[in-house]
């Protein structure tokens, strides 16, 4: 609803105009009317306006002078001058005020409301047109970031990469370039003393330090891989390395985390940049090995590093999948595998920090099912110095087996227990609405999940199927109803979600061995 200031020196003319225009059902909101232009402006102070209707003449202060006042203030007011005189000086001064009409005295109701309607639609196409322009100003970064990541994924060509730029008025990609991946260290446990505000403060904060370091230094574009890693391109010149090095220093001295930096090859095109970005992402895994907080280049990685580097994660993705299935062999195996890879590790300190990288990994993992592997252990951060007291390989791996059968076990315990709530939920659900005929898709809509999945854990909990339980409760409702002679059988039928009452006759004879009329005269 715009806002409308009303100022006339006319006391009548003053009340006709507040009085007579349809404000309310034109979608205008009269926040003043007022007889001389110093209220006008002292009223606009304290009001925002959008619509000023004022007399051309008024004492000490014109309606021209006060239209020059209100359009310091507010430069999209729209004005409507109204007059008696006819005088061609006033309309051209009007004109060039940006008004928007001119209307002269003795006012017609209905040529004021046709001014009014011109500028409600003028005004509604600037809102418009504003509304637009900040939509594209949001967008900008998002299909900047859209741009680089599709770039680096090699989604789409170079052609349609440079157009969707263009059409947001910025940059393509220069090359030659490289590709680097910024990978944060220890999220989940260095955050961990900070509350969920500060933390996101704090990652907000990160995003803007890394931008706010690397665009005056020539790096601009970067996008967001996923929470914890970022993508950008650097010169393929020494420079890019050297503003890689200050990142990482400016992140360590900044933010209780550091960040490890993958870097790939050279890049003189989209596809070779591909290539590049898989390179980067291939270093950035030998995080293991070569540790944290440091630029990993692809060029100086062995070969059996990279390899061990790409089993690890297969290999850690199967032994989390086995700890939320509560696959206790495979659990077992999988430690097993893992540990046969640390064996070739030989430094014992390596070692150990080969086990905090799983349990790190781990709990990265668990956090995204809302779990935390140490309070599920009921651990502190710093009860990790327990595996420094290890003595060998082997004690390391039977305690973190013991572990991982332990989160195992209470990640279950957790899954069942929220499996019986959502079975008491839904068998709540299914008793409130049996004259509904509700179906297990019904059930499934209100709970947001899948007919099919919601049906299995039914099936799994209860050692039912869905459609058999309301079968039974639906019989054991007719029965309570069928003691109660006032009822038709029919109505009965109706109270439990049968339409068809030869439907609900031949099914609760299936189930008790008689139809409804007999159990009646028998109870």
């Amino acid at each position: 609803m715009y806002q409308v200031l009303l100022a006339d020196d006319e006391y009548l003319d003053l009340e006709g105009l507040r009085a007579f225009i349809p404000w309310e059902r034109l979608g205008l909101h009269v926040v003043g009317a007022v007889n001389n232009g110093f209220d006008a402006v002292k009223l606009m102070e304290q009001e925002k306006v959008d619509i000023l209707v004022t007399d051309v003449r008024m004492p000490s202060m014109t309606g021209l002078e006060l239209a020059r006042h209100a359009l310091e203030k507010y430069t999209d007011l729209r004005i409507i001058f109204v007059s008696g005189h006819q005088d061609f000086a006033y309309v051209k001064e009007a004109l060039s005020l940006k008004a928007c009409s001119y209307v002269l005295k003795p006012m017609d109701d209905s040529e004021m409301i046709q001014s009014l309607e011109a500028v409600i639609q003028d005004l509604d196409r600037d809102q418009k047109r504003r509304k637009t322009e900040r939509a594209f100003e949001q967008m900008r970064p998002i299909v900047h970031n859209e741009y680089v990541f599709r770039l680096l994924e090699g989604t789409a060509d170079r052609q349609e990469l440079d157009e969707l730029l263009a059409e947001e008025g910025l940059k393509p990609v220069k090359f030659p370039v490289r590709a680097a991946v910024l990978e944060t260290d220890d999220l989940s446990w260095k955050l961990n003393p900070y509350t969920a505000k500060e933390r996101q403060d704090m990652l907000n904060d990160f995003g803007g330090h890394l931008i706010d370091l690397c665009t005056p230094r020539g790096i601009n574009h970067t996008c967001r891989i996923s929470k914890q890693r970022l993508g950008l391109l650097i010169t393929s010149d020494e420079s890019g390395y050297e503003i890689l090095k200050q990142v990482i220093d400016h992140v360590k001295t900044n933010f209780p985390f550091t960040i490890t930096i993958g870097l790939g090859g050279a890049a003189d095109s989209p596809t070779a940049l591909q290539e590049s970005y898989r390179e980067a992402l291939t270093a950035l895994d030998t995080k293991m090995f070569y540790g944290k907080g440091k630029i990993l280049e692809s060029g100086v990685l062995r070969d059996e590093e990279i390899a061990d580097a790409k089993l690890l994660e297969y290999r850690l993705d199967a032994l989390f999948a086995a700890t939320v299935n509560y696959d206790l062999v495979a659990i077992y195996d999988e430690i097993d595998h893992l540990f046969s890879l640390a064996v070739r590790l030989r430094s014992r300190f390596t070692i150990i920090n080969f086990a905090t990288y799983i349990i790190v990994k781990l709990d990265g993992y668990l956090q995204s099912m809302n779990e935390q592997f140490f309070s599920m252990l009921g651990m502190e951060l710093q009860n990790l110095d327990i595996i420094l007291q290890f003595e060998t390989i082997d004690d390391i791996r039977d305690w973190l087996r013991r572990k991982l059968f332990e989160i195992s076990e209470r990640l279950r315990m957790s899954q069942q227990n929220k499996n019986r709530k959502l079975i008491r939920d839904m068998m709540d659900y299914v008793k409130e609405k049996l004259a509904d005929n509700v179906t297990l898709r019904d059930v499934a809509d209100r709970f947001s999940f899948s007919p099919n999945y919601l049906g299995h854990v039914f099936k799994e909990e209860t050692g039912q199927n869905f459609s058999d339980f309301v079968i039974s409760l639906r019989m054991e409702k007719a029965k309570e109803l069928l003691s109660d002679p006032t009822l038709k059988i029919y109505e009965v039928a109706d109270r439990i979600g049968y339409r068809y009452l030869p439907y609900f006759s031949r099914q609760f004879k299936e189930t008790f061995g008689m139809t409804p009329m007999q159990y009646r005269r028998n109870h």
